[in-house]
């Protein structure tokens, strides 16, 4: 018999009754939840940084997949849109936005055809890929120009053990100039991406690399006609990436591009602990006043009470983020109500594809059927697990669907 694919709910946090309020059980639970309120915060919040500090905004869109997003971004003064792959471009331009930044390299012919059908479709888009090789560079020019098409690219500089990106500076510039006598191709920038830098002290690798990138777009300058963009800088780095780029020698013409992307529903974790870090060391960071919020929260529903000290919640690895940090406890509701949540009362400890163990402090009040909200750490691995989250406000109200496309 063939398999009809209808189901009685779109999604597996689909409101079941509306108006729906998370906290009267109106939504199929676990859900992923987005505060209109703080979200809404850290785009005007990142926007203000970047405009105060005189660069350009192209938050990294892979984060959320979420087109509603891109166009709240969009609106409050992003410069383009930052994704990792041509489907994810093709969201972008559906999407509405005006220029798509694909800090990646575009190999493959199918990948190839559907940025071609993108720039046929959407001409007025401006679209930029990556490229760190002389074969992907030929490739690429034999494509567009077999279609009477240009299309414009970054060169890539990475570091020795990192992903892609030219090792060096006199493979830049040779891949450059190979470039400049390839049809269809039309050279716009440097691209790079410090994230990959670690280490117990990786800020001066990170400050070395961007002076070394700034030198060579200097010497690239010239294969560049008008505007020259050079852009870094994730969720981690974004400050430092502006203190050196603005202080150094670059192209006359230079457009400095920064790239965060989970600042726009921060968390609880790792980029909480990032944003410490620039707030301590950055000037701009601390007299913009106010600061990121996580935005992001998983909605989910005590199951058991097996034993004594022991608790399990209906989500799972299926649901949440779990590499940088597992979900934790911050709010605790039942029938509806707030209840006292006395910090490491509750303690996730454990975490299976649908199950999460918490581990209760003696005395703790936690019965079945009650609500817990959780914070995350890394959002990317959060939103990827969603065809949709629920926008809701501070009472969690459901104001609003996001549908993501991964």
């Amino acid at each position: 018999m063939k398999y009809q694919n209808t189901y009685l709910v779109p999604h597996k946090s689909a409101p079941i009754f509306t108006p729906a309020n998370l906290l009267r059980e109106d939504v199929c639970l676990p859900a992923a939840v987005i505060k209109k309120t703080a979200l809404e915060n850290n785009i005007r919040w990142m926007q203000r940084y970047a405009d105060t500090r005189g660069v350009s905004l192209a938050p990294h869109g892979k984060t959320s997949m979420t087109p509603w997003i891109f166009q709240q971004q969009q609106q409050a003064g992003a410069w383009a849109i930052g994704v990792g792959s041509a489907w994810q471009a093709s969201v972008a331009m559906a999407s509405g936005i005006h220029r798509v930044l694909m800090v990646n390299q575009l190999v493959g012919k199918a990948n190839m055809q559907l940025i071609s059908q993108l720039k046929a479709q959407f001409p007025t888009v401006d679209y930029l890929c990556c490229v760190d090789s002389l074969d992907n560079a030929r490739t690429l020019s034999a494509f567009f120009a077999a279609r009477h098409q240009t299309l414009d690219i970054l060169l890539e500089l990475g570091v020795p053990g990192g992903r892609c990106g030219c090792r060096h500076a006199e493979q830049a510039l040779a891949l450059a100039d190979e470039i400049s006598r390839l049809p269809a191709l039309r050279l716009r920038g440097l691209e790079l991406y410090e994230g990959v830098l670690h280490g117990e002290n990786p800020q001066p690798k990170v400050e070395a690399l961007l002076r070394d990138a700034a030198a060579l777009a200097c010497q690239l300058e010239r294969y560049v006609d008008g505007e020259f963009i050079l852009t870094g800088a994730g969720s981690v780095w974004y400050d430092v990436v502006c203190n050196v780029w603005l202080s150094v020698e670059k192209p006359a013409s230079c457009r400095v591009v920064i790239r965060p992307g989970c600042y726009v529903t921060h968390d609880e974790g790792i980029y909480q602990q990032a944003q410490e870090a620039i707030i301590a060391r950055d000037q701009t960071a601390c007299d913009l006043g106010g600061d990121l919020l996580s935005a992001l929260e998983l909605v989910a529903m005590v199951q058991s009470v097996p034993e004594s000290g022991r608790a399990i919640v209906n989500f799972g690895k299926r649901d949440s983020a779990f590499d940088a940090g597992l979900p934790q406890p911050i709010a605790h509701y039942r029938a509806g109500k707030a209840l006292n949540l006395p910090l490491k009362s509750l303690e996730t400890t454990g975490i299976m594809d649908q199950h999460a163990m918490l581990k209760l402090a003696p005395g703790a009040d936690v019965k079945v059927g009650d609500i817990l909200v959780f914070s995350t750490s890394h959002p990317c691995l959060t939103f990827d697990k969603w065809k949709a989250l629920l926008l809701v406000d501070d009472s969690y109200n459901v104001l609003e669907t996001l549908e993501t496309a991964f």
